[in-house]
């Protein structure tokens, strides 16, 4: 069992490899049933599903706003970006895994877009997880103006040869009572759907933690109404990291092999 997990695991790895997918491309199987896997099917993180793959430093820019910067938590290494890092190096031993926190707080899709060759491209990450709309619906951003810019700037990534996930606003006070909010985190989702990108449905997994006992709605908000807790930022870091792993698919062989 333990030389089929090998094999399996080869397998997928030179699948992520384009020189490796046009030498071995007919000797693959289509699939391995017993591990339920398509070796011909993309992951939806192609860039991060090769780093794992192949044991390389996976590098990751967290780029957004104050949810990104870390506004509310009690210190730097209780931000969502330095509880990711610490989460994916637990559960891909052995892998270099950074986070860079390019988290600014106050900013919407014009703020960010002009940074977004200085901090985010130049960093040469294999993935981008964007956090976006929060502050646009409050600073009066048009919706339309939002999802264009939206758009442009996942492309512009996509096209520098860097995966992207996009992280949703947050479910809170300050956006409930603003009118119109939703509206922005719908876009979210909609881009994501229309670009095939992932998205981290934060408000909807907000609504599921207090639900579930998993946190009072005292731990997961500060105290502005407006941003997130440690215990909030814990368990999204821990969301985010399970969907990239997820989203970055057969590598998952190559883990448990690791095992």
């Amino acid at each position: 069992m333990r030389a089929l997990l090998r094999r399996a695991a080869l397998a997928a790895g030179l699948l992520l490899l384009p020189t490796a997918v046009l030498a071995y491309a007919d000797l693959l199987p289509d699939s391995l049933d017993l591990l339920g896997i398509d070796l011909h099917e993309t992951p939806d993180l192609p860039h991060v599903a090769r780093q794992i793959a192949i044991g390389a430093p996976l590098r990751i820019v967290a780029f957004g706003s104050s949810s990104t910067e870390g506004i509310g938590a009690s210190s730097p290494a209780n931000a969502y970006p330095a509880r990711l890092q610490a989460d994916l190096r637990g559960r891909l031993r052995g892998l270099d895994v950074t986070v860079v926190n390019r988290g600014i707080g106050g900013e919407h899709v014009d703020d960010m877009l002009a940074r977004l060759d200085r901090d985010v491209i130049r960093a040469e990450p294999q993935l981008v997880i964007w956090q976006t709309g929060s502050n646009d619906p409050l600073r009066g951003v048009s919706l339309a103006h939002f999802r264009e810019a939206t758009l442009a700037a996942v492309r512009r990534i996509q096209e520098a040869g860097i995966d992207v996930v996009l992280m949703e606003p947050q479910w809170c006070p300050t956006l409930e009572a603003t009118p119109g909010s939703h509206r922005f985190r719908d876009a979210v989702r909609e881009i994501g759907a229309e670009l095939d990108v992932p998205v981290i449905r934060r408000a909807d997994l907000m609504q599921d933690w207090v639900r579930d006992g998993k946190v009072t709605r005292k731990q997961l908000f500060a105290a502005d109404g407006l941003h997130m807790a440690d215990g909030g930022y814990a368990l999204l870091a821990k969301a985010a990291a399970e969907s990239i792993l997820r989203d970055a698919g057969p590598v998952q062989v190559a883990e448990a092999v690791a095992e």
